[in-house]
């Protein structure tokens, strides 16, 4: 009976540390799917709509954690919204990203407090600081050629 409880005990712990191995490897086996959301920039004086990209929304820490590192490229009106639990100074890095992008740090009312224009990059990594509760990721240049500033606002919906 011991030889059998430690034969099953020894199959669990050889199928976590494989799990845990597939995760390391490939941290998106951790996401089921992302919520959508359309995302509109406006203009922060006159409330012109600047621009709209349909967003996935990473709300979890493994979706955070991902973000876009594995996505090979996004069309101009594509981008990624990242939520968090409290306002704060945050730090985003590009660890494997294939592509730029701009990384757009938002107030909960909306307002765009700090954009950076970010390039992909091998380590030592370039941290983004920004204070928010929501960053939204988009390919790069698209804060300059929609005009979006610190000061302009977002719009969304969160269900």
């Amino acid at each position: 009976m011991n030889r059998r409880l430690l034969a099953v005990a020894g199959a669990l712990v050889a199928v976590a540390l494989l799990f845990a191995a597939a995760v390391a490897a490939n941290p998106t086996l951790l996401i089921a799917g992302y919520e959508t959301t359309t995302v509109e920039a406006v203009d922060g004086e006159t409330s012109d709509s600047l621009a709209t990209v349909e967003a996935r929304v990473a709300d979890g820490l493994a979706k955070q954690y991902v973000g876009l590192s594995e996505t090979d490229a996004l069309a101009a009106d594509e981008g990624m919204l990242f939520v968090h639990d409290e306002t704060g100074e945050h730090a985003y890095v590009m660890r494997g990203m294939a592509f730029g992008l701009d990384i757009v740090f938002v107030a909960p009312d909306g307002t765009v407090t700090e954009v950076h224009e970010a390039a992909p990059e091998s380590r030592p990594y370039t941290r983004y600081r920004g204070t928010g509760r929501y960053v939204l990721e988009v390919p790069r240049g698209w804060s300059e050629r929609n005009g979006v500033d610190p000061g302009d606002r977002l719009v969304f919906d969160l269900d």
